[in-house]
């Protein structure tokens, strides 16, 4: 297997080594639709994880984290409910959305169910 070749691929291949570390398995991952994308789909237990990967090498403007407003936050939601539809049967499952931000130190920070109420 080749290295990841660019800044944003390293940094998900970091988040996905990260979650499958702590027990989550990956299900798919870079799924595009023309309205957005989903970084990481992942399994942990009984719930359906959509996984957003956020890298800011610095955190004056809010960090990683940060990054990740509202707008954001709806193409994630869309593209969660298309990929949902053309999954048959995981449309019961629970989900959840994480955020995986990754600072310019090399902090990671997990957060767990970070868009809610969409």
């Amino acid at each position: 297997m080749t290295a990841p070749s660019t800044e944003g691929q390293r940094r998900e291949a970091q988040a996905l080594a990260h979650l499958q570390a702590a027990g989550l398995r990956l299900r798919a991952s870079n799924v595009r639709y023309r309205f957005g994308e989903l970084d990481l789909v992942m399994d942990d237990g009984a719930e359906l994880v959509f996984v957003e990967v956020r890298y800011r090498r610095s955190s004056r403007l809010g960090g990683a984290a940060g990054s990740v407003g509202p707008a954001k936050q709806q193409r994630l939601w869309r593209a969660a409910q298309t990929y949902l539809d053309s999954q048959p049967g995981l449309s019961q499952r629970p989900c959840r959305f994480d955020v995986v931000a990754i600072e310019g130190d090399g902090r990671i920070d997990w957060i767990r169910d970070a868009i809610r109420d969409l």
